[in-house]
C-alpha cells in the first residue's frame, strides 16, 4: 500500500543504503507481473541505485538489463559500481542479488551533455487522436502492474476476451501506438522513463492474438532527452510506438519509441524476448 504523499513507483525502487555504493531493496505487490515483477520496475530499481550514488557523474544516456533468473517477491541486495570514469562519460554495473544469486544486472552509460548541432531522423507519428478522446485500457486479464500505468491504446491491442470467445485471430503485425502515463499522475525522471520502455505488452501476443508464455532475457533503452525537458513534460501522457522484428527458435526482437506529446523523441529501446510455442 501507497502513502498518501509516496507514489507506487517510488515505493518500488526505494533504496536502503548499508555501505557505499550497496543497497537493499523490496519487490512491491502494485508491480507484479504474471512471473515476478514488471521488468520495467526492476530496470527502473537498477538505474535508480546508479542515480543515488555519490559518485554520479551527469545524466544516464542508456542502460542494458539482463534479466538472470525469476526474481522473487523478497528482498534484494544491489551493488552499484561505477567501473570507469571519464572527462564527460561514466560506465556502470549494477547488479541484483537474492540469497546470494544473481538474479538481474545492468550496465549503464552516464554522461555531461553539452550543447551541440542536433537534428532527428525519427518521424513523430501524426494525425494520432488525443489522450482524452480515447478509453484507458480495461482488460479483464491484465496483470497486476499494469493498473501502475494509464494506457490508452490507439492501434495494435491484444483482444485476449475475443480469442477466447471467437478463437485467435494472427495479425499481418504487431505494430501498436498508445498514450502512457503513470498512474496516479507522476512527474516523468529518469526512472519513470526507464521503466516506460519495457510498458508495451509482448510482440508476440499482439501478433498472435494469444496467451504464450515468455520473458524478457535483455533489454536496452537509450535515453535522448535530459532532465530538464522530461521536468517539462511533468506528468503528461507520453506517445509508445512499438513493433517487432523477427520471431524465430524461441526468440523474438522488439523495439519501442518514446515521443512527448509536442513530438520531442525521448528514448528508444530494444529487447530480446523467450518465448514458448
Amino acid at each position: 500500500m501507497s502513502t498518501m504523499n509516496t507514489h507506487p513507483l517510488d515505493e518500488a525502487i526505494a533504496l536502503t543504503e548499508t555501505a557505499p555504493g550497496r543497497y537493499t531493496a523490496r519487490t512491491h505487490p502494485a508491480y507484479a507481473n504474471a512471473v515476478g515483477p514488471f521488468g520495467g520496475v526492476t530496470a527502473a530499481l537498477l538505474l535508480n541505485a546508479a542515480l543515488k550514488h555519490p559518485q554520479a557523474l551527469g545524466e544516464p544516456i542508456s542502460q542494458t538489463v539482463h534479466f538472470a533468473a525469476p526474481i522473487n517477491d523478497d528482498i534484494l541486495q544491489i551493488d552499484a559500481n561505477p567501473v570507469r570514469t571519464n572527462r564527460s562519460t561514466q560506465h556502470w554495473l549494477v547488479q541484483a542479488f537474492q540469497q546470494g544469486h544473481l538474479v538481474a544486472m545492468c550496465t549503464a552509460v552516464f554522461a555531461v551533455r553539452r550543447d551541440t548541432w542536433s537534428a532527428v531522423d525519427a518521424r513523430f507519428p501524426g494525425n494520432l487522436p488525443p489522450p482524452d478522446q480515447l478509453s484507458p485500457l480495461q482488460w479483464s486479464k491484465q496483470p497486476p502492474f499494469t493498473h501502475c500505468y494509464d494506457l490508452r491504446y490507439i492501434s495494435g491491442m491484444v483482444s485476449l476476451d475475443q480469442a477466447m470467445r471467437d478463437g485467435p485471430q494472427e495479425q499481418p503485425h504487431a505494430e501498436s501506438s498508445l498514450w502512457v502515463r503513470d498512474e496516479p499522475p507522476r512527474a516523468l525522471d529518469f526512472s519513470s522513463l526507464a521503466s516506460l520502455c519495457d510498458v508495451f505488452f509482448p510482440r508476440v501476443f499482439i501478433r498472435r492474438q494469444r496467451w504464450t508464455p515468455i520473458g524478457t532475457v535483455t533489454m536496452t533503452s537509450y535515453f535522448h532527452a535530459d532532465s530538464q525537458t522530461l521536468a517539462q513534460i511533468g506528468s503528461a501522457h507520453v506517445l509508445g510506438c512499438a513493433r517487432a522484428q523477427v520471431y524465430q527458435n524461441g526468440f523474438f526482437d522488439q523495439s519501442a519509441e518514446i515521443w512527448s506529446a509536442d513530438g520531442e523523441l525521448l528514448a528508444t529501446t530494444h529487447q530480446m524476448v523467450y518465448y514458448k510455442d
